[in-house]
């Protein structure tokens, strides 16, 4: 999944460098736009121990601003709605169940960006992710549950520091983005949660619509 949106983008980027001849170059404008797309996501053990699950989709989206601090390089805040989680399938008593978890968190990066080009923009730096709801659905041969938690009285973590980096691939008003981020803490507060231990990681993929003057 990540060579795959790296190469689609790195081949989008190399296409419009050579057709696009006249386009005007807006890296020291000031501009904000809207996105949406999909995040790619699972989780690892904070501690490095061995906890396996599966990737799963789930949607992204807000708005950005791009600060410009002269030709080359700017800050790249951004606001957004994004779905994360994982999927687990098994056997209990000889019967088979699967496991959704869906974190829907609020995502704040700040990132630095590097603008080589008007075509390229490389973007890294830290997030903040604050979680706005957490949605289990198990399934199994007997029977299943879905619950959906508001963290009221669960010693949750809800804000999250973590990292975030990748490329973005401007034409004119869209710009297609690819990121990948990882959560630099645990989801489990000061460790009396119930909840098993983990960091999200996910890959990103958006397009984007910039409003700016022509």
């Amino acid at each position: 999944m990540k060579k795959f949106i790296f190469s689609a983008v790195l081949l989008v980027a190399f296409t419009t460098n050579s057709l696009a001849q006249n386009t005007t170059d807006n890296r020291e404008k000031f501009q904000i736009g809207l996105k949406a797309g999909a995040n790619y996501s699972n989780v690892y053990d904070g501690q490095g121990e061995e906890f396996k699950a599966d990737a799963k989709v789930g949607f992204a989206g807000g708005f950005f601003m791009e600060l410009p601090f002269g030709k080359y390089f700017g800050i790249q805040p951004e606001c957004l709605y994004s779905q994360k989680g994982f999927k687990a399938e098994g056997k209990f008593l000889n019967n088979k169940y699967q496991f959704t978890r869906t974190t829907t968190y609020l995502d704040i990066p700040i990132q630095l960006a590097f603008k080589p080009s008007e075509f390229i923009t490389l973007l890294a730096g830290p997030q903040i992710s604050y979680l706005i709801s957490q949605k289990d659905v198990f399934t199994s041969t007997p029977n299943s549950y879905e619950q959906e938690q508001g963290f009221k009285n669960d010693n949750l973590r809800k804000n999250v520091f973590g990292v975030v980096g990748g490329i973005d691939v401007n034409i004119k008003h869209i710009t297609i983005g690819a990121r990948a981020a990882w959560d630099l803490q645990t989801n489990r507060g000061d460790g009396t949660s119930f909840t098993p231990r983990y960091k999200n990681a996910w890959f990103q993929g958006t397009i984007a619509y910039k409003f700016h003057r022509s």
